[in-house]
C-alpha cells in the first residue's frame, strides 16, 4: 500500500476502507474508538459537517469554523480505551494528536467521552 493511501488515523488500512467509509459513505462507527479516529480524520480534512453530526446535541456548538486555522495534522496515537464497544452505552478514549501550526509542532493530549444512543455513537466532551 502506498503511504498516501493509508488512513490518516494511523490504522494500516486504505482510507476508503477505514475512516473514509464513515465520512464519505455515511456509515456509522460501531465503537467509540472508531468514532474518535474518524473525527480525527474529519479534522484532517476540514469536514465540519461530520464533526457536528457526530457531536452529541447536549454539548455540540452551533457552528464550527476550521477555515481560519492553518493546521497540518501529523499523526494520531490512541493511548487508552475504556468500554465503548458494540454493546456499551458509553466509552472513553485517550489519545495524542500531533500537528503543526505555522511551522511549530504541537501535541493535543485528550481524554474524550463518548455516548451511544439509539445504536449511534456521539462525541460528548473531553478533558485536555
Amino acid at each position: 500500500m502506498k503511504p498516501f493511501d493509508r488512513c490518516p488515523c494511523g490504522a494500516p488500512a486504505d482510507s476508503s476502507a477505514c475512516c473514509g467509509r464513515y465520512l464519505d459513505a455515511d456509515l456509522r462507527p460501531d465503537t467509540a474508538e472508531a468514532l474518535m479516529r474518524s473525527r480525527y480524520v474529519a479534522y484532517c480534512r476540514g469536514r465540519t459537517d461530520y464533526l457536528l453530526r457526530t457531536w452529541h446535541p447536549s454539548t455540540r456548538p452551533s457552528t464550527l469554523d476550521l477555515a481560519g486555522e492553518s493546521v497540518r495534522w501529523l499523526g494520531l496515537q490512541v493511548r487508552r480505551v475504556e468500554a465503548g464497544g458494540v454493546g456499551d452505552r458509553d466509552g472513553v478514549v485517550e489519545f495524542v494528536a500531533r500537528y503543526k501550526i505555522g511551522g511549530r509542532a504541537h501535541r493535543l493530549h485528550e481524554t474524550s467521552r463518548f455516548v451511544r444512543e439509539d445504536g449511534r455513537w456521539f462525541y460528548l466532551d473531553a478533558v485536555v
